[in-house]
Protein backbone atom coordinates (compact mmCIF):
# COMPACT_ATOMS: atom_id res chain seq x y z
CA UNK A 1 0.00 0.00 0.00
CA UNK A 2 1.20 3.38 -0.21
CA UNK A 3 2.15 5.39 2.44
CA UNK A 4 0.86 9.03 3.26
CA UNK A 5 4.12 10.26 3.66
CA UNK A 6 5.29 8.83 0.30
CA UNK A 7 2.55 10.86 -0.96
CA UNK A 8 3.38 13.92 0.49
CA UNK A 9 6.84 13.90 -0.08
CA UNK A 10 6.11 13.02 -4.34
CA UNK A 11 3.53 15.83 -4.06
CA UNK A 12 5.87 18.85 -2.58
CA UNK A 13 8.76 17.05 -5.09
CA UNK A 14 6.61 17.82 -8.22
CA UNK A 15 5.55 20.98 -6.84
CA UNK A 16 9.53 21.78 -6.32
CA UNK A 17 10.11 20.48 -9.94
CA UNK A 18 7.43 22.52 -11.17
CA UNK A 19 8.64 25.90 -9.55
CA UNK A 20 12.01 25.58 -11.13
CA UNK A 21 11.07 24.91 -14.36
CA UNK A 22 9.36 28.19 -14.11
CA UNK A 23 12.39 29.96 -12.92
CA UNK A 24 14.20 28.62 -15.42
CA UNK A 25 11.93 28.84 -18.87
CA UNK A 26 11.54 32.49 -17.38
CA UNK A 27 14.85 33.43 -17.46
CA UNK A 28 15.54 31.95 -20.89
CA UNK A 29 12.23 33.94 -21.75
CA UNK A 30 13.80 37.33 -20.89
CA UNK A 31 17.25 36.08 -22.12
CA UNK A 32 15.86 35.19 -25.94
CA UNK A 33 13.52 38.54 -25.73
CA UNK A 34 16.90 40.40 -24.73
CA UNK A 35 19.13 39.28 -27.88
CA UNK A 36 16.00 39.53 -30.29
CA UNK A 37 15.57 43.40 -29.24
CA UNK A 38 19.70 43.78 -29.56
CA UNK A 39 19.22 42.29 -33.02
CA UNK A 40 16.25 44.74 -33.80
CA UNK A 41 18.48 47.79 -32.03
CA UNK A 42 21.51 46.74 -34.18
CA UNK A 43 19.47 47.16 -37.31
CA UNK A 44 17.36 50.11 -36.19
CA UNK A 45 21.47 51.38 -35.91
CA UNK A 46 22.09 50.49 -39.52
CA UNK A 47 19.56 52.12 -41.55
CA UNK A 48 19.73 55.41 -39.31
CA UNK A 49 24.00 55.11 -40.34
CA UNK A 50 23.07 54.33 -43.94
CA UNK A 51 19.71 56.46 -44.64
CA UNK A 52 21.58 59.67 -42.69
CA UNK A 53 25.14 58.85 -42.97
CA UNK A 54 25.62 58.89 -39.46
CA UNK A 55 28.76 56.63 -38.32
CA UNK A 56 27.90 55.50 -35.46
CA UNK A 57 30.06 52.33 -34.55
CA UNK A 58 27.20 49.06 -33.98
CA UNK A 59 29.26 47.28 -31.29
CA UNK A 60 27.40 44.93 -28.58
CA UNK A 61 26.86 48.12 -25.91
CA UNK A 62 25.10 49.99 -28.32
CA UNK A 63 23.21 47.01 -29.78
CA UNK A 64 21.96 45.68 -26.05
CA UNK A 65 21.34 49.74 -25.06
CA UNK A 66 19.36 49.77 -28.70
CA UNK A 67 17.85 46.64 -27.42
CA UNK A 68 17.32 46.64 -23.88
CA UNK A 69 15.23 50.21 -24.43
CA UNK A 70 14.02 49.93 -28.22
CA UNK A 71 13.24 52.94 -29.81
CA UNK A 72 14.04 55.22 -26.98
CA UNK A 73 17.62 53.31 -26.67
CA UNK A 74 18.19 53.77 -30.32
CA UNK A 75 17.41 57.37 -29.93
CA UNK A 76 19.54 57.86 -26.82
CA UNK A 77 22.94 56.30 -28.86
CA UNK A 78 22.16 58.44 -31.78
CA UNK A 79 22.11 61.77 -29.21
CA UNK A 80 25.16 60.62 -27.61
CA UNK A 81 27.11 60.48 -30.65
CA UNK A 82 25.53 63.23 -31.98
CA UNK A 83 27.00 64.81 -28.65
CA UNK A 84 29.92 63.50 -28.71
Amino acid sequence: MLNANLIIAFCIGLLILCLITKVFSLSIKVLWKLIYNSIFGAVCLWLVNFVFGLAIPIKFVTALIAGILGIPGVLLVIIYYLIR
